[in-house]
């Protein structure tokens, strides 16, 4: 076995059937033991054939499938891991085409599967500090290439698109999220909410959003324009662009096209494969780390949709 990660063939001999991934997903999200996730208690637990068990609390049936993105799901437990390995593993992510041809399932049953996926990369309450570079990016088609009733009469480039914020700890922790606007005042919010005061922020000095931090913040700007792209010191933003080249990339290469509605999901999802599906890190520690995020985020279709 490789020092880092596993073949596609040696994860189906580890989880073969439903019955494994089971067991695996038991002693992950319960390690002391199975618990309900409807009161919480877990010293009056009483196990039933095919994985289910009886709360004597609450008098309430459940699986390790109850409260989780697994919920309601007809998706065998085993494919469910063999989907994580494939986003986690997948640089640029994985379209649900291509899914559904890996798992066996139809296409919408693997869009299903992916939104649920990524609705577990999310909820990263942690916030960066140190040396921290900070740019945004738009995503959206060009405007000339939009059919006619969907084109803007509001100008070019950055209009019509949805702007994602990025935050980023040199060889450290990514964050992403899209934002209404790039205003000063929503730009000092997202900043203030994900970044420790007196932390120093990299930034370009194109963009006057950026302009007020330094009540908070320690700043250094790099000037683009005047193709300046690192600072004498070592100042840039060379990793939070990389961020960025690989996001585009599976934006425009592999799903093709981001709903705004949706753009929080997939920022989390790229997020998450940089942070936690780190390559330094093996496979199975990245899948431990996905399965960690489930418990709690259970996605209907109709959530996902509407």
């Amino acid at each position: 076995m490789s020092k880092s990660t596993i073949s596609t063939y040696q994860l189906f001999a580890m989880f073969p059937d439903q019955e494994t991934a089971r067991v695996y997903l038991e002693s992950r999200l319960w390690p002391n033991g199975p618990r309900c996730p409807v009161c919480g208690i877990g010293d009056r637990i009483t196990a039933r054939a095919g994985g289910y068990y009886r709360c004597n609390q609450c008098k309430e049936d459940f699986t390790v499938r109850t409260g989780t993105i697994f919920e309601r799901s007809h998706v065998p437990l085993h494919k469910w891991i063999h989907a994580m390995y494939l986003l986690v593993t997948a640089r640029k992510g994985i379209s649900s085409v291509q899914l559904s041809k890996e798992l066996g399932i139809t296409q919408k049953s693997a869009w299903f599967v992916l939104g649920r996926l990524r609705e577990a990369c999310g909820d990263d309450l942690s916030v960066l500090r140190g040396i921290v570079e900070i740019d945004e990016m738009y995503v959206g088609g060009k405007e000339e290439n939009r059919h006619n009733n969907k084109k803007t009469v509001r100008g070019r480039g950055a209009m019509g698109k949805t702007p994602v914020l990025g935050m980023r700890e040199p060889g450290g922790k990514t964050k992403a999220m899209p934002i209404e606007d790039t205003s000063r005042h929503t730009l000092s919010r997202e900043i203030h909410n994900n970044v420790e005061m007196g932390s120093i922020i990299y930034y370009t000095d194109e963009h006057a959003g950026y302009d007020k931090l330094g009540k908070d913040y320690l700043h250094w700007t790099v000037n683009h324009h005047d193709g300046e792209y690192v600072r004498n010191g070592g100042v840039s933003t060379n990793s939070i662009e990389s961020v960025w080249a690989v996001m585009k990339r599976g934006v425009y290469g592999v799903y093709h096209h981001v709903s705004p509605k949706h753009m929080h999901r997939y920022a989390d999802e790229f997020a998450f494969r940089l942070n936690q599906g780190n390559v330094k890190r093996h496979t199975l520690d990245r899948i431990d780390s996905f399965v960690d995020g489930v418990a709690g985020k259970r996605l209907t279709y109709k959530m996902l949709i509407q």
